[in-house]
C-alpha cells in the first residue's frame, strides 16, 4: 500500500506547509510527553531506573561533577577503585548542564529528576522532527504529520526515550537520523559535512553504531555512482567523519587516545576511517567515466579499507565480548537478552522489535515501486538503509530502535493511504473500524503487549510470583535493593544487576556489575553465587566485603536458583544459615548478611 504517485509529488512540492507540519509534530510531542509523564510519575518520584545502565550513567555524571577527571570514566566505587569503563562523556554533557543549572535552584534530588526527564523527552522531540523531515522529503507533507503520530506509538523508540532512560541508545537513533536526513536532502558539501559529523559523534558515543554508519556511508557512495553530482556530498561526509572522529576521540579520551581497544573508538577504528576517506577520494578521482568504473573504484576502496582493518587489528572483527571468561560469557552475556538475536527473544519481545520494521519494509518497498522519478531515489536509499538496520536487528535485538525509526516514513505513507480509503467508506461504524485497523496495522507493537497481558492472565506461575511480590516476599524491581541504605556505609558483595543501583542510591561501595571491561570482578561474583558456600566464603573473604546482599525474585537471582540449586545464592534464598554470616534485618524483601570477621572455621551450622 502506498500513496498515489501524483498525490505524493504534489504533497512534497508543498514545502510551504513545512512550518505547519513542524507545529503539528511539536503538539504531538507535547501530548506524548504529558502522557509519558503521567504514566511514569511514580517512577520519576522514587527515581526508579528502567535499566542498570541508567543508574550507571547517572553515576558517571555525578562523579564527573564531583571532581573526577573528564577523561576518567572508570567507576571507582566498584572493585576497590579498579573498574574501567568504555563509555563516552558526550552523553554526560546535557545531563550535567541541567544538573549544574538546576541544582542551586531546586536542590540535587529535584534537579536529578528534572535532568533524567527532560533529556530523554528532548531526544524524542528530535526524533519526531527528524522523521517528519525525512517523511516530508519522501512521502509529502500529509504523510509527515502521521510520522509525528506514529513515533511515540512505536514501542522500541519509546523504550529508549521515555523519562529516566538516559543511556546512550536514544542518542544513537537521533544521530543516525541526522545523517539520513542529510543523505535524503538535496546534496551539498555542507550537508555531507553535517552528516559526517553526526556519524563521528555516533561512533564516539558507541561503536555499536558502526553497522548503520557503514550503511549510510555506503548508500552515499552508491548514490554517487548513479549521480556523479553527489561527489561533494560524499567527499565531505567521509573526510568530516574521519577528522571529527579523531578530534572527538582526542577531546573525550585525552591521554588514553592510543589505548588499543575494540569496544570503542580507538587507533584501529580511526585508522580505518582515515583510510576509508583517502581511498574514497582516490575512487572519486579515478572513477569518473562510467557508472561501472565508479562502482569498481568504490569496490576497490572498500576492499582496501577492509584489508587495513584486518591487518592492523584482526581481533576487532570478533567483537568486544569474545574475550570474556567462559563463566561470564555463559551466565552474564548470553542472558543479556537485548544483545542476543531476535530468534532468542521471548515471542512478545521479538514481535515488539520486528513488527514495525516488517510493516516498514513492505510499505517502503511498495511506495518506492510506485514513486515518481523525483522521489524514487530517496525511497530507494531509505529502503536500503531500512533493510540494513533490520538485518542488524535480527542479530542484535537492541539495534531495533534505529530500524523502527527508519520504518516510520514508509509506515506513515501506508497509514495515509489506508486512512484515505477509510474516509471514503459511507458507513460510520465500518469507517471507524477501518480507521482503527489502519492504526493497528501501521503501529502493531502494542498487540504484543496486549497478547502478553492476556497470556499472563491465565498463567498460574505468573500469578503466584505476583502474589509473592505483593506480599513483599520477593523483589518486584531492582529498586528494592535500596533498603541496604539502612546499613552503615560499607563494601557490599551483591549480584551484578543490582550493583549500579546500590552505588547510585546509597553511600555503599560494591564489588562489580555487568560491564565487560571488568571481567574479573564479574567472574568472582557469578562464581561465588553459583558455586557452593565454601567457595563463596573464600571469595567473599578475599574481596574484603563487609556485607552480602541479594534481592530474591529478580532475573539474576532466579537464574542462579534455577541453574545452580545447590549454589550459594539458592541456599541463601532458601534460608540456610552459615556461621560466617549474620542475618541483618532490612525493610522490604531485599536480604543482607554481615560478614563475621575474623571468619570462623568453615563448619556450617546444621
Amino acid at each position: 500500500m502506498s500513496v498515489p504517485a501524483s498525490r505524493q509529488t504534489g504533497a512534497a512540492a508543498g514545502s510551504g506547509n513545512s512550518g505547519g507540519v513542524m507545529r503539528a509534530a511539536l503538539v504531538a510531542w507535547l501530548i506524548a510527553s504529558l502522557i509519558f509523564l503521567m504514566i511514569g510519575a511514580k517512577d520519576i518520584n522514587i527515581l526508579r531506573f528502567s535499566d542498570p545502565d541508567d543508574a550507571m550513567r547517572l553515576l558517571e555524571v555525578r562523579d564527573w561533577l564531583a571532581g573526577q577527571s573528564w577523561w576518567d570514566v572508570a567507576q571507582h566505587r566498584f572493585n576497590h577503585g579498579h573498574f574501567p569503563m568504555h563509555w563516552s562523556r558526550l552523553v554526560d554533557l546535557p545531563l550535567a548542564a541541567i544538573l549544574i543549572t538546576a541544582t542551586p535552584l531546586l536542590g540535587e534530588p529535584a534537579a536529578t529528576r528534572l535532568a533524567m526527564t527532560i533529556v530523554p523527552l528532548l531526544l524524542l522531540l528530535a526524533t519526531m522532527l527528524l522523521l517528519v523531515q525525512i517523511t516530508r522529503r519522501t512521502a509529502g507533507v500529509e504523510a509527515a504529520r502521521y510520522a509525528a503520530l506514529l513515533t511515540p506509538l512505536t514501542l522500541p523508540l519509546v523504550a529508549q526515550m521515555r523519562p529516566l532512560r538516559i543511556d546512550h541508545h536514544g542518542w544513537q537513533v537521533v544521530l543516525a537520523l541526522v545523517a539520513v536526513t542529510c543523505l535524503l536532502h538535496r546534496p551539498s558539501a555542507r550537508l555531507g559535512a553535517l552528516g559526517g559529523l553526526a556519524l563521528a559523534a555516533l561512533l564516539t558515543i558507541s561503536i555499536e553504531g558502526l553497522p548503520i554508519a557503514i550503511s549510510i556511508a555506503a548508500v552515499a557512495a552508491v548514490a554517487w555512482v548513479w549521480k556523479p553530482e553527489r561527489r561533494s556530498f560524499l567527499l565531505a561526509m567521509m573526510w568530516v567523519l574521519a577528522v571529527s572522529a579523531i578530534a572527538l576521540h582526542l577531546v573525550t579520551r585525552g591521554l588514553g587516545f592510543f589505548q588499543p581497544v575494540c569496544d570503542a573508538i580507538s587507533p584501529a577504528w580511526l585508522l580505518t576511517l582515515a583510510v576509508a576517506a583517502v581511498s574514497t577520494s582516490v575512487a572519486v578521482s579515478i572513477g569518473r567515466s562510467t557508472a561501472i568504473a565508479r562502482f569498481a573504484s568504490l569496490a576497490i576502496a572498500g576492499a582496501v579499507t577492509g584489508v587495513v582493518l584486518i591487518l592492523y587489528a584482526p581481533q576487532c572483527l570478533s567483537g568486544p565480548f569474545a574475550t570474556l571468561p567462559p563463566l561470564a560469557y555463559q551466565i552474564w552475556y548470553l542472558n543479556v537478552l537485548e544483545g542476543r538475536p531476535v530468534w532468542q527473544q521471548p515471542i512478545y519481545q521479538a514481535f515488539v522489535t520486528m513488527a514495525v520494521p516488517v510493516v516498514g519494509l513492505i510499505a517502503t518497498s511498495a511506495t518506492w515501486l510506485r514513486a515518481d522519478s523525483e522521489h524514487k531515489p530517496r525511497w530507494a536509499m531509505l529502503l536500503v538503509l531500512l533493510i540494513a538496520a533490520t538485518t542488524v536487528t535480527v542479530f542484535v535485538d537492541r539495534a531495533g530502535a534505529t530500524a523502527n525509526a527508519l520504518a516510520i516514513p514508509g509506515a506513515a505513507a501506508m497509514l495515509l493511504a489506508l486512512l484515505m480509503r477509510a474516509r471514503a467508506i459511507p458507513n460510520v461504524a465500518v469507517r471507524t473500524a477501518a480507521t482503527a485497523a489502519a492504526l493497528i496495522i501501521t503501529s502493531p507493537g502494542y498487540l504484543a503487549v496486549a497478547g502478553l497481558a492476556w497470556a499472563r492472565s491465565g498463567d498460574p506461575v505468573w500469578h503466584h510470583r505476583t502474589a509473592l511480590n505483593e506480599a513483599g516476599k520477593t523483589c518486584r524491581t531492582i529498586t528494592d535493593i535500596r533498603s541496604v541504605a539502612e546499613l552503615p556505609p560499607s563494601l557490599i558483595f551483591a549480584p551484578l544487576d543490582v550493583g549500579p543501583e546500590i552505588l547510585a542510591t546509597t553511600q555503599h561501595r560494591a564489588i562489580g556489575a555487568g560491564y565487560h571491561r571488568s571481567p574479573q570482578p564479574m567472574t568472582t561474583i557469578i562464581r561465588s553465587f553459583a558455586a557452593g558456600p565454601e567457595h563463596a566464603r573464600r571469595a567473599i573473604l578475599a574481596s574484603g566485603a563487609d556485607y552480602v546482599a541479594m534481592c530474591p525474585g529478580l532475573s539474576e537471582t532466579e537464574l542462579y536458583r534455577q541453574k545452580f540449586p545447590a549454589g550459594f545464592s539458592a541456599r541463601l534464598e532458601r534460608g540456610e544459615q552459615f556461621d560466617w554470616l549474620e542475618p541483618v534485618a532490612l525493610s522490604g524483601p531485599a536480604r543482607a548478611w554481615r560478614v563475621i570477621r575474623p571468619l570462623p572455621s568453615p563448619t556450617r551450622r546444621p
